[in-house]
């Protein structure tokens, strides 16, 4: 992709990020549950308590980040969790904070143990132990950093330690998005963007879109590109449609790849059961890439089991091919092979 549109993109979904808690849409629980924690540490006049946000990617958690800072009205340092492999790398970022600084640690659970255990003290005494020379004359010195909060982000909120887990004052998983609050994000992108969407343009994009932001702004700007190239600028249902069948996404969301995996699944290996690896290599993709994209949301779907002996196509997932289920036992239905 050409550096100055990847950089056009980056922009554009910058641009498009709510900046208070009253324009974050479709979470309003956690919304709900983040103003009170903010609000209290007002009016106490400290810091907030330490924030970890867990939930799929694309469903806001760096725009929460930046929106508690923004609402606090203090500086936000970024960092993330590959990034941060030694105990150093965190005292240099540490020791860099001002007071009341918010401190944003992305894949928080791909830390380093070394740095971790570092974060402890530092969530707990906002002091860090710097270690000084090898061996038996090695000595900790320690080192006080001014109060802060730390805002941990993770899509994989059960690889968290224990110790680090409870060492955040609130906890806020995010949910995927129902299709009226993603019409209610796209309007509002659109309009960011200074496009018109004619009546159902934006129910057409939101049920694409997975239950999640980030895919339905990327979808509407695509759908533009395709309304402004190929239907004279008009944004209408039919034109979203066509752009989308374009670019390989269906009715419910599923993308070339999805539906590579179930048709892989269903036509190749008769509906499973069939090893991660072996479906994989039928689809041309890292396993893990099929794991960690593509599976959580045929999942969802009720498209696709996993059972100890492998992935397992399900009637609806046949149907929704197009294609007749073979009659065969049950498979087992428990475990995640």
């Amino acid at each position: 992709m050409d550096p100055h549109a990847q950089d056009g993109e980056l922009l554009a979904e910058s641009a498009l990020r709510p900046s208070t808690l009253g324009e974050f849409a479709g979470q309003p629980r956690v919304s709900d549950q983040l103003s009170l924690v903010l609000d209290a540490a007002r009016h106490r006049g400290s810091v907030p308590d330490h924030v970890l946000l867990s939930g799929p990617p694309g469903l806001g958690k760096t725009t929460l980040a930046m929106i508690i800072a923004a609402e606090l009205g203090s500086p936000i340092r970024i960092s993330s969790g590959p990034a941060i492999q030694h105990a150093g790398d965190l005292a240099a970022i540490l020791s860099g904070l001002t007071e009341g600084e918010v401190f944003f640690l992305d894949e928080i659970h791909r830390m380093s143990r070394p740095a971790e255990e570092m974060l402890y003290l530092a969530m707990e005494d906002f002091r860090v132990d710097v270690v000084v020379g090898k061996g038996p004359g090695a000595t900790a010195i320690p080192l006080e950093i001014p109060p802060f909060t730390l805002v941990g982000a993770t899509t994989r909120a059960g690889l968290l330690p224990g110790p680090l887990r409870d060492r955040f004052g609130f906890t806020a998983q995010l949910d995927f998005y129902d299709t009226e609050a993603l019409r209610s994000i796209v309007r509002r992108s659109a309009s960011l963007l200074g496009i018109r969407l004619e009546g159902g343009t934006d129910e057409v994009i939101a049920s694409r879109s997975r239950g999640t932001p980030r895919i339905a702004n990327r979808l509407l700007r695509r759908v533009r590109d395709y309304a402004q190239v190929r239907a004279d600028g008009r944004l209408d249902p039919r034109t979203a449609i066509a752009a989308l069948e374009l670019y390989e996404v269906d009715e419910l969301g599923l993308d070339r790849l999805d539906r590579g995996v179930l048709s892989a699944l269903c036509e190749r290996f008769g509906g499973g059961p069939v090893g991660l690896s072996t479906l994989a290599m039928a689809v041309g993709e890292e396993a893990e890439t099929v794991e960690e994209v593509a599976e959580p949301f045929l999942v969802r779907q009720g498209f696709l089991m996993r059972t100890p002996r492998g992935r397992v196509a399900t009637p609806r997932g046949w149907a929704h091919l197009g294609l007749v289920a073979p009659q065969a036992s049950e498979p087992d239905l428990f475990g995640d092979g």
